[in-house]
């Protein structure tokens, strides 16, 4: 494709400077560390939270931390899927909402599964926090390829990584703190990643506060126009930056 010039031809080096300088590529690492980075340090401190906390054995913490990454199975796909349902039906602003909801909701279990003095309830709180967390994970990618999807690659891979940067600082909290400061300190962090997804503004898609959706948006999630433009997947242009970036390489 690259050589009938059917796909743009862009350097590694271009690819990544563009994507990592665009501002959305940065608030979805932020958002991405504030629900991977979650499932993580979940992953290492509940096991030892539920010894602490409820008396448990090692070997029952053990288990009963496991049902957090069970949800797996499931939860990072129906996030996806909403968010193409919803994407469907309203465009990127659809995504955005159901992004920016699940954050929120992922931030107030955390304070509540921290507060929760019954195992039971415990147990039945870190299944939905389990499910919200990784649905926002779906939701998350489900916005990544159009950001810019010239470089979707260098994108995917910066907002990936935040996944990695939240776990360590989060994990961080709980070696500095005891267990309720370091839940509140996470809450809290995801709580404002969920705020941050007002200022996510694509261009070519109505964002939540700022934006327009392009006409041949409209017509691909309203299914109206051509045929053709809602169906036909483009093969992306690259920005008049990164073509300028890929001449002065060559150079």
């Amino acid at each position: 494709m690259k050589m009938n010039g059917t796909m743009p031809e862009i350097s590694a080096a271009a690819s990544f400077r563009s994507g990592a300088m665009n501002i959305n590529t940065w608030l979805l690492f932020l958002q991405y560390g504030c629900c991977f980075g979650v499932e993580l340090t979940m992953n290492n401190a509940a096991a030892s939270y539920f010894v602490n906390e409820f008396g448990q054995t090692v070997a029952s913490a053990a288990a009963i931390a496991s049902i957090f990454g069970w949800m797996n199975l499931f939860a990072r796909g129906i996030g996806g899927y909403v968010s193409d349902k919803v994407n469907a039906r309203m465009g990127m602003k659809g995504r955005l909402i159901w992004q920016g909801a699940l954050l929120v909701v992922e931030g107030v279990l955390i304070f509540v599964f921290a507060n929760t003095k019954s195992l039971a309830g415990a147990i039945v709180l870190m299944v939905i926090f389990s499910t919200i967390v990784q649905a926002a994970e779906g939701s998350t990618y489900g916005i990544v390829p159009y950001v810019n999807p010239a470089v979707t690659g260098s994108i995917a891979g910066v907002v990936g990584a935040g996944g990695n940067v939240g776990a360590v600082c989060f994990g961080l909290g709980f070696r500095q703190m005891d267990d309720l400061q370091a839940f509140y300190l996470m809450g809290g962090c995801v709580l404002a990643s969920g705020i941050l997804t007002a200022f996510i503004s694509i261009k070519g898609h109505a964002g939540l506060l700022c934006g327009k959706d392009s006409e041949q948006v409209i017509a691909a999630y309203k299914r109206t126009g051509a045929p053709a433009a809602a169906t036909t997947l483009q093969v992306p242009e690259p920005d008049a930056e990164v073509v300028e970036e890929i001449e002065e390489d060559k150079a």
